[in-house]
């Protein structure tokens, strides 16, 4: 009875600033995680597999490596697929070659110039 005669009119629509509009695009989030995924857990995992490809297409005889089953030996031969080991002297074991984890520094001593760093 009172506002019978007011008419409730909004006035012209406030333009909406880009963050909103792109907030509002369900497409914009869920692109933000994926590339959080990939920076976080994607990227650094296929730079360590190829830095351990390469490691592998670089094994040379006597090396002294660690497989993953924490063997630690020098290699005695080398072939594609296949690494033989010694582990102890006249002890040689076969091991895939995928199998290795690293070179290993623990038979190694520290030249002058390695200590220094």
């Amino acid at each position: 009875m009172w506002f019978e005669g007011i008419a409730w009119a909004a006035g012209p629509a406030a333009p909406q600033s880009l963050f909103d509009t792109l907030i509002a695009n369900p497409l914009v989030p869920l692109a933000m995680v994926v590339a959080v995924f990939y920076f976080v857990i994607l990227r650094p995992q296929t730079k360590k597999a190829s830095e351990h490809q390469t490691m592998l297409k670089g094994l040379k005889r006597n090396d002294e490596i660690v497989t993953t089953g924490g063997l630690i030996g020098r290699i005695a031969e080398l072939s594609d697929n296949v690494v033989t080991m010694e582990i102890a002297p006249g002890v040689r074991v076969r091991v895939e070659r995928s199998q290795v984890t690293a070179i290993s520094s623990y038979g190694k001593t520290a030249t002058k110039k390695e200590k220094s760093e």
